[in-house]
């Protein structure tokens, strides 16, 4: 059950498709919605900071709360054309500091919401890999481009075996129960054919088909180099609406250090991504 979602507002765009996307999805599963709003202090090396007059500091930090409440002001007006259930979050903080605090708030909610980072603009990388390493909690991350609200026409899952799939494909049943289509997608290369039991599929499929999701199994050949592409390509020519997937890497004294194909897919995905870690 999906009761209650938290998404990151961005600043200075008045089209978010976080945002908006989280709205659908509290709209398919009439729950809560929170939009969280960073209002940014400089965070500058200190002999920096002793060069800066005081009263420029001051205009940075209004600078970024005027922006951080107009995110805050569209959040609730979207929310209340939708007529979800909604609050906000104000949070005053450095940004270094920002995705720890976002990812132990997450803790608290069912899932989370971001924007893909835009090339030469928003960079939420930090954001999404705190919260997929240190939640606990599943998130979806949405294409910079996107513009569609939820949609689950055809959601392909991502099935190589391993706790991370499991674990997504678990996360993810609120949404599956919903699906009109399921694929279990196995992609073939030297790492699954290694284990036969990673290219059957049919034990999760029919784990899947328990709780009535309308599942069929897939598979596809690529090299290990090549698995994001081939996932994507798969999505493109077979009108995906969603990805699952296992978030792979791991956090160490909150350095994030990502897998090859979650690195990939978050800079290179085409529509919506759910994940787990």
């Amino acid at each position: 059950m999906i009761k209650d979602i938290i998404v990151d507002l961005e600043h200075g765009i008045a089209r978010d498709p976080a945002r908006d996307f989280a709205i659908t999805i509290a709209e398919t599963f009439d729950t809560h919605v929170a939009g969280v709003a960073f209002a940014y202090a400089p965070d500058f090396p200190g002999y920096v900071m002793l060069e800066i007059p005081p009263e420029i500091v001051a205009q940075m930090i209004a600078e970024s709360e005027k922006a951080a409440l107009a995110a805050i002001e569209r959040f609730e007006a979207a929310a209340r054309r939708s007529l979800v259930s909604a609050e906000h979050r104000l949070i005053r903080t450095i940004g270094a500091e920002a995705p720890a605090v976002l990812s132990a708030l997450a803790r608290r909610f069912d899932l989370s919401v971001f924007m893909q980072s835009e090339p030469n603009a928003m960079d939420n990388d930090d954001m999404i890999e705190t919260s997929l390493f240190e939640s606990g909690r599943p998130l979806i991350v949405v294409p910079y481009i996107q513009k569609e609200g939820l949609k689950l026409d055809h959601v392909v899952c991502c099935w190589d075996g391993s706790c991370a799939a499991a674990r997504a494909i678990n996360d993810a049943l609120p949404l599956l129960t919903k699906a009109t289509m399921v694929d279990l997608l196995i992609v073939l290369n030297e790492k699954t054919n290694s284990d036969r039991k990673e290219i059957r599929g049919v034990e999760m499929a029919t784990h899947l088909a328990r709780h009535d999701v309308k599942v069929q199994i897939e598979t596809i050949p690529a090299a290990d180099i090549d698995v994001a592409d081939a996932i994507l390509s798969y999505v493109a020519d077979n009108s995906g609406t969603l990805i699952v997937m296992g978030g792979y890497g791991h956090a160490k004294l909150r350095e994030v250090i990502l897998g090859g194909v979650t690195r990939d897919m978050l800079k290179s995905m085409t529509v919506p991504v759910f994940m787990s870690h």
